[in-house]
């Protein structure tokens, strides 16, 4: 099957990620009449506009898998629970960007240039990291060539857009009251987040840590086929609309030097290094916007541990960090031969 005959449905249209995940069709000109756009009974009826057409969205339910041949799905956690099993049984290859399927020991966890070859003991379902760890694996999975990873310590500083197209409309009013001299009255979030930002992303855990920060640990173990990882995040919210940026600090069990360090993450696929302080060249949300790589700079030697390393790295979360890694599973499954759930191959 050529890509262009895939008949594609996005669950989620509506939504940030789905949104992005259309855009992205767009670029690859795939046809307007094998695309299916569905969300809520609430937006069915919506027109989304595609190129020079538009798409009419459509309830998500059952019946609407018919004749589908991959399911996007970006419309949250009860949306995948009710619908996405009832899609594999109708012979849909299902991609699932939210996190109830992504600890599932039967379900691969996958970003394609790190653990590809998971695609291969698929059940009818794929799911797709955190937008926090899919960057954060592709730059451990290259310098783990170098030496063995024993742990790791980030802060993330994670855009609005990770909570969606409501939290960046927040943002954006929260700004023009500010500057107008107004208060700006929290909804999305707890607490202002112009001009502000917050230590805390997702629910708090009994140990102090969120379950974003947990996310990091244990998705970035099933990705890297590595259950001694130790990962510690903070996850930070910050008053940027586009793209997650990461401080990360990576203890190694011998020395690697900054030269091979950067040589290794510059040929890795999906990585560009940027990194040239003394022309201010760095990574930031603002120059990620928009791009498929993850931007990684600022690496330097880590004066606090002997075999440590700590880099900056910033990566469009609506991008790779959702629709696009979706779409390159689709990709790397379709390259394998791999729609159809293992057990039917």
């Amino acid at each position: 099957m050529n890509s262009n005959e895939v008949n594609i449905a996005i669950v989620g249209a509506t939504g940030a990620a789905g949104g992005t995940a259309l855009a992205l069709l767009l670029e690859r000109n795939h046809p307007a009449d094998k695309i299916t756009l569905m969300a809520s009974e609430r937006s069915a009826g919506r027109k989304l506009q595609y190129g020079d057409v538009e798409l009419t969205v459509i309830h998500a339910k059952e019946e609407a898998f018919d004749g589908i041949d991959v399911a996007l799905f970006a419309a949250g956690g009860m949306v995948s629970r009710r619908l996405a099993h009832k899609a594999v049984e109708r012979g849909v290859f299902v991609i699932d960007k939210g996190s109830i399927f992504r600890m599932d020991p039967t379900i691969p966890l996958v970003v394609p240039e790190v653990n590809g070859d998971d695609i291969d003991w698929h059940p009818g379902i794929v799911s797709t990291p955190n937008c926090t760890s899919t960057p954060f694996v592709m730059v451990l999975d290259a310098l783990r060539k170098l030496s063995a990873i024993t742990a790791v310590t980030v802060a993330t500083y994670q855009s609005v857009t990770g909570t969606g197209v409501a939290a960046k409309e927040e943002l954006i009013e929260q700004f023009r009251t500010v500057l107008a001299g107004g208060k700006a009255e929290p909804n999305v979030y707890p607490h202002e987040i112009a001009f502000n930002v917050l230590p805390h992303v997702d629910d708090f855990l009994e140990d102090g840590y969120t379950k974003e920060e947990q996310k990091m640990l244990n998705e970035s173990r099933k990705i890297l086929h590595d259950e001694n990882l130790l990962v510690s995040a903070t996850c930070v919210r910050v008053p940027v609309e586009v793209s997650h940026s990461e401080s990360v600090q990576i203890e190694f069990e011998s020395s690697v030097s900054v030269a091979d360090a950067k040589r290794v993450l510059d040929e890795y696929d999906g990585v560009i290094v940027v990194d040239d302080p003394s022309r201010n060249e760095y990574p930031m949300p603002l120059s990620a916007t928009g791009r498929d790589e993850v931007l990684v700079g600022r690496i330097r030697k880590d004066i606090a541990h002997e075999n440590g390393l700590v880099l900056w790295l910033a990566c469009d979360n609506l991008r790779k960090g959702a629709a696009l890694n979706a779409l390159q599973i689709m990709d790397e499954a379709l390259r394998r031969d791999a729609f159809k759930p293992a057990a039917q191959r």
